[in-house]
């Protein structure tokens, strides 16, 4: 429930943002967001680390190893958020030359930096708190205070977003949310763990070098999340304008919507794989395994089918008064280039996860640096050639290459699963169900009427998601029936 509010929530002022502010405006804010984005690289890795060990050493009850771990990352971010902050400036004081923008609009674009700045160190700082949380596996307080923040930020956009000073607006309201955000996670994380203390005397060198090996490695994952996550759009504004961005980012956005409840299941798997790890249980860590990604691949495989049938009715429904039909037919061939990298990218993203919480770090992470770095290459050649669509396939084109070629090989043999088990276990039951879904897609798609309006939409994807869940329990009931007549 809190998934689906989340993505209704993002879905709805993503297009409420674009009608107040404009098309132009809108691509100056996505630019800056993108840019700001990169402040994820300061984390250096230390967001995994104090997950890994907290979880790690609250399954062995030891709570001084806790409040070492946390103060020593408590003291770097808070380094780090001062940083953050001079970078914010120098970029504010820059913003002129490598924006492109000029009188009212450069003042504007400067003050949405720096508050963005100042977000960045608060969020910082409290990060630590909600990665207790995270490394406790509570996540439904961790979710919990996100939903209800993101119930604020609406108010605060409903209420107070106008086209004038739209982009100041927009960057306040971020730290607003942020700032009650990360109050709350320290008074959780408190009550939750009442041993957890900080101080300047649990400052400790094994401790630093312990996670230092860790988050090393960590962070290489970081840099490489971000350069492909954020640099599509960078790479888009700074060669083709601003306003280019527009299209790709709604085709984008509407991946990011299918992949983020999944991605959720990534979050949950490593604190959890670093418990198993913990108490040396991996017959249990290679069933979990099994069994996760089987449901991603049935869910990120559903994602696709519904998008090919139907998100171009979505695109025009949702942003059709904003963008050209070309725009439109440009934004659903991106989303359907992006959303197929992704059904390789989800299940990679499961072994990543379980790769981090047992332990095998450095590998994963060199392969998805090196990942990202073709990204990068590949995208900014492809987008010289053909455009915005060019940089969609310098997206996935890497993902295809390197998390199948390489990072699946070495998860199952360092994780000790069999290609053949995963396939035979987690791959091949869910072409039932989503076969099914597929007969549904092709033949409801052919009626005029579900492509009208948002209700026949919703309609259909209720329908759809029922299809899909009984084509599963009729699959699981003819699996069980099988094995007790054998």
């Amino acid at each position: 429930g809190t998934h689906a509010s989340n993505l209704v929530i993002g879905f709805f002022l993503t297009r409420y943002t674009l009608d107040v502010l404009g098309v132009s405006t809108y691509g100056s804010w996505l630019l800056i967001n993108s840019i700001a984005s990169y402040a994820a690289l300061l984390y250096c890795g230390l967001g995994e680390t104090i997950s890994r060990y907290v979880a790690k050493y609250h399954s062995e009850q030891n709570w001084h190893r806790i409040n070492q771990v946390v103060t020593l990352v408590l003291t770097i971010y808070l380094g780090m958020g001062v940083i953050a902050f001079l970078i914010a400036c120098g970029l504010s004081l820059t913003a002129g030359w490598w924006g492109g923008w000029t009188g009212e609009g450069l003042l504007e674009a400067q003050a949405t930096i720096l508050i963005l700045g100042v977000n960045v160190a608060v969020g910082m700082a409290g990060s630590v708190f909600g990665g207790v949380l995270h490394g406790l596996r509570r996540f439904d307080l961790e979710r919990g205070i996100g939903f209800s923040f993101d119930l604020v930020r609406l108010v605060l956009f409903l209420t107070f977003l106008s086209d004038r000073y739209g982009l100041v607006t927009i960057a306040l309201i971020y730290f607003v949310v942020a700032l009650g955000e990360n109050l709350l996670y320290i008074v959780f994380a408190r009550r939750i763990l009442p041993t957890l203390a900080v101080g300047s005397s649990l400052l400790n060198r094994d401790v630093l070098k312990e996670c230092g090996q860790f988050s090393s490695m960590a962070f290489l994952s970081v840099v490489a999340s971000q350069l492909i996550n954020a640099t599509d759009t960078i790479t888009i504004g700074l060669l083709l304008g601003k306003e280019a961005i527009v299209p790709y980012y709604f085709g984008l956005r509407l991946t990011q919507f299918a992949k983020q409840p999944i991605d959720k299941i990534a979050h949950i798997c490593m604190p959890t794989a670093g418990a198993l790890q913990s108490e040396l249980d991996r017959a249990k860590r290679s069933r979990f395994l099994i069994k996760t990604l089987g449901i991603v691949f049935l869910l990120a495989g559903g994602a696709f089918i519904g998008a090919w049938f139907f998100a171009g009715d979505v695109l025009r429904l949702w942003v059709g008064l904003k963008l050209t039909t070309e725009d439109l037919a440009l934004s659903h061939r991106i989303l359907m280039v992006l959303l197929g990298a992704q059904l390789i990218a989800l299940p990679c993203g499961i072994l990543r996860a379980f790769l981090f919480g047992s332990g095998h770090v450095r590998v994963p992470a060199l392969i998805y640096l090196a990942e990202a770095t073709t990204n990068l290459a590949l995208s900014i050649t492809l987008c010289l050639f053909w455009g915005i669509e060019g940089v969609a396939w310098g997206t996935a084109i890497p993902i295809m290459a390197f998390e199948l070629c390489l990072l699946v090989p070495y998860a199952l043999k360092s994780l000790q699963v069999s290609s053949w088990r995963i396939l035979e276990q987690a791959v091949v039951p869910q072409f039932v169900p989503l076969l099914a879904l597929l007969a549904y897609s092709l033949t409801v798609s052919s009626h005029p009427m579900t492509h009208g309006d948002w209700r026949a939409l919703f309609a259909v994807s209720v329908c759809g998601a029922g299809i899909l869940g009984a084509a599963l329990w009729v699959r699981r009931k003819l699996d069980r029936r099988s094995l007790a007549t054998a």
